[in-house]
């Protein structure tokens, strides 16, 4: 591998071809997978409830007695295949509208059960022991859900894009309960069959059940019992059987809510108060395929984002909270291994419109009147369409936003697709975009290995763009780009092409770098100690190298990394200890000013970063973290320090996090100093009735955030909400601490769903 004081890599260079080549010579060993006879994989079948099921955790009624059981799950992680002291027994009930799972989880020691949240969708998840539960609903092995519970109650829900690729953010209408045993503890769940999209009349769906020990930091799962298995991973879910009589009602929801909104400058003494009310409206125009009306659409409840640090050219990407735009959001997913490079549907894009240079950070909400929705699938065929239209605002005028998704699976291994968006958010300019995937996955390669092969390509139309380098001509509109990915316990490789034209432009999109060629490669190798043998103490070693480049079209090299850890281990109680270093070129075509006032100028900056990671278990009751960058930065110096506390107390009724980042920079251009300091606490009475406040304040804005919030669900998919949301400025030239408020802003909303 080249060092990174060479040259720039010349635009004729081979490695395009080299992952091309690749890709070929893996394809006759992916259609040797692809014949060879799936191992066998287990089977149940559900039994039929003959009684009202109560909902409360003790898995008393009659009807459990004579459910199907899976009698025990097989260690998967750290020994797959060994014995343990956690019996773990499974139940399974449905009726014509709900599915019903019973789960008995044996402990040795009930007092030691890992429980320190009640938040819904909990960001640490391994901090405490769980249930998961994942189904594929289409048989399509591909796409499902993931509903996942602690010993406290909370939930986790997700749906699920292929392997590798989960989103929590969606909340389904679905119940649970806990209690804890004298042996262990138990969990009662009532999954509503109009909670989930599904193929009406299919017999048989994908099922995986697993169990999470924090303590011992132990994983048993029902299906393959391998250190390569990924939950995710639908190709290796077991079959649920007797299903086909679950219905969908008349396939009608609806769901108003109304509020009420008081916002009030400080400095201003008048106060807006508000009323709102909308609408969603769900239907099934066929038993999977469901469309959806929303009216007058409100977010007021949703999360507020979390502030970071750029301290690089390009835009920052924060993740869709929104609920409406993320059922369904798996559908979306497009090609592999693309991650954050570029996403051809961005759904943050609608409803938003950019009021800096910051694409993402520096936007402003305007309102959405009216928006449809389609997800699902026909047969083969997973469709996902998207028609919005924003109303008129002081930032943009009123336009029509679409996006749309069709995707066949011509094998159980090979998915193809097609992508198409229209229209530009700020509602002047024209925008189109079109473009095609084929991914293959494959988990029982080379003796049950993983292997993902990937491929795609997309244009971009409307406004004509002018090219960089030649003004007077229209630019590039092309992207493509192939992949592959070997995804497994001891060794994980991988190896990318992308190439975005210099006037390819997704406006419902986010790709921060257009107009180049990025080169991706990276391998991590990682063996794991025995457990009766000097290295005993530590669970997994992690030797890793991954290397990225970045070139104009032309062929310059503009962005080179190499990233390296000769000192990556994970303890056996979960202790993460690393040191990194990481080479770095960068090529400055014009000043970049890092941060306000302190401005490189162009040129050519070779630098080497160096990282020392430090963090406790995550099944403690408290957590301690330290991540320390150290080095050179362009023609100057960059310390950047990240510390954080995580304390949970009472059984995970109260919750505190303390995120601190301070950077120190010291540069010929101006020294500077970043800050972004956060705080977050939870107080829950029960999973259903929580107390939240996230505080969040950063030296780029001055400013300081507090976002309330209380969410009392008093009956699955019934909420009740009220959001504090308050924000104080710090004076630049005032005292250290001093700051001033600027703004109140109050919101009470109630949200109805109704299902028949």
């Amino acid at each position: 591998m080249r060092s990174p004081g060479k040259a720039a890599v010349p635009a004729e260079t081979p490695l395009q071809m080299v992952l091309l080549l690749l890709v070929l010579l893996l394809l006759p060993c992916a259609a040797l997978a692809a014949q060879r006879p799936s191992p066998a994989l287990p089977r149940i079948t559900a039994v039929r409830s003959e009684a009202t099921m109560t909902i409360d955790g003790r898995l008393d009624e009659a009807d459990w007695q004579r459910a199907a059981i899976i009698p025990f799950l097989t260690q998967q992680n750290p020994h797959p295949g060994e014995s343990t002291p956690y019996g773990t027994e499974v139940r399974i009930l449905i009726d014509r509208e709900n599915i019903y799972i019973g789960v008995t989880c044996s402990d040795p020691d009930p007092r030691k059960i890992a429980r320190h949240t009640m938040q819904r969708d909990t960001a640490d998840p391994f901090g405490d022991d769980f249930i998961d539960l994942v189904f594929d609903t289409f048989g399509d092995r591909h796409t499902g859900y993931l509903f996942e519970v602690y010993p406290t109650g909370a939930q986790t829900d997700g749906l699920i894009g292929g392997p590798g690729n989960l989103s929590t953010d969606w909340d389904g209408v679905w119940e649970s309960r806990t209690e804890i045993t004298a042996a262990g503890w138990t969990a009662e769940i009532k999954i509503p069959s109009r909670t989930l999209h599904f193929k009406v009349g299919l017999d048989s769906w994908g099922l995986n059940v697993a169990r999470f020990v924090a303590r011992d930091r132990i994983m048993l799962t029902w299906c393959c019992a391998s250190l390569d298995n990924d939950l995710l991973d639908l190709t290796r879910a077991g079959t649920l059987e007797g299903v086909k009589d679950l219905g969908q009602g008349l396939g009608l929801s609806v769901s108003p809510y109304a509020l009420g909104r008081v916002d009030r400058p400080i400095r201003n003494p008048d106060q807006v108060t508000t009323g709102d009310a909308g609408l969603d409206i769900a239907w099934s125009l066929t038993p999977g395929l469901p469309a959806v009306l929303t009216l007058n659409t409100d977010f007021a409840e949703t999360e507020v984002d979390t502030r970071q640090v750029n301290l690089t050219r390009f835009s920052l990407f924060f993740p869709e909270k929104r609920p409406f735009f993320l059922e369904g959001s798996n559908q979306f997913a497009f090609a592999s291994g693309l991650g954050t490079d570029f996403i051809p549907f961005y759904s943050r894009r609608v409803g938003l419109v950019t009021t800096g240079t910051d694409d993402t950070a520096d936007s402003a909400p305007v309102p959405i009147d009216w928006g449809t929705k389609i997800v699902g699938h026909a047969g083969r065929f997973g469709i996902a369409a998207l028609d919005i239209e924003t109303g008129t605002s002081n930032l943009a005028p009123r336009t029509n936003l679409f996006a749309g998704r069709v995707t066949y699976d011509a094998t159980q291994h090979l998915r193809l697709g097609t992508i198409s968006t229209s229209g530009s958010p700020d509602g002047v300019s024209d925008n189109a975009l079109g473009g095609f995937d084929a991914v293959w996955h494959g988990s029982d390669l080379f003796g049950g290995k993983n292997l993902t092969l990937s491929t795609w390509g997309a244009r971009t139309g409307g406004d004509a763009l002018p090219c960089a380098t030649c003004p007077t001509l229209e630019g590039k509109r092309d992207a493509w780009g192939a992949g592959v990915n070997y995804p497994n316990d001891r060794w994980n490789a991988y190896a990318y092409f992308n190439e975005y034209g210099d006037a390819f432009e997704p406006g419902l999109g986010f790709l921060p770098r257009p107009g180049t060629r990025q080169y991706q490669a990276g391998q991590a190798f990682q063996p794991r100690p025995s457990a009766d043998g000097p290295w005993r103490a530590i669970r997994q070693f992690f030797f890793e190298s991954f290397y990225t480049q970045v070139d104009d079209l032309a062929g310059v090299t503009e962005s080179r990394r190499l990233f390296l850890a000769p000192f990556n281990i994970e303890t056996s109680s979960g202790e993460h200890f690393e040191a990194n270093l990481a080479p770095q070129y960068e090529l400055l075509t014009a000043p970049f000013e890092v941060v306000t006032g302190v401005v490189i100028p162009p040129g050519r900056y070779r630098f080497t970063r160096y990282r020392a990671e430090m963090e406790s278990s995550e099944g403690r009751p408290w957590r301690i973290g330290s991540t320390v960058w150290l080095g050179d930065f362009y023609d100057g110096r960059l310390t950047q320090v990240e510390n954080f506390v995580n304390w949970s107390v009472f059984m995970g009724h109260l919750q505190l996090k303390l995120d601190l980042q301070n950077d120190f920079g010291r540069m010929p251009e101006g020294n500077f100093i970043q800050r972004l300091w956060q705080l977050q606490g939870v107080f829950a009475v029960s999973p259903r009735f929580i107390l939240s406040s996230y505080f969040q304040y950063d030296t780029d804005s001055s400013s300081l955030g507090m976002n309330t919030r209380l969410r009392w669900t008093f009956r699955p998919g019934n909420d009740l909400f009220v959001v504090w949301n308050r924000s104080w400025n710090h004076p630049q030239d005032g005292p250290s601490f001093s700051i001033e408020p600027l703004r109140d802003e109050l919101t009470v909303k109630v949200r109805f769903d109704w299902r028949g």
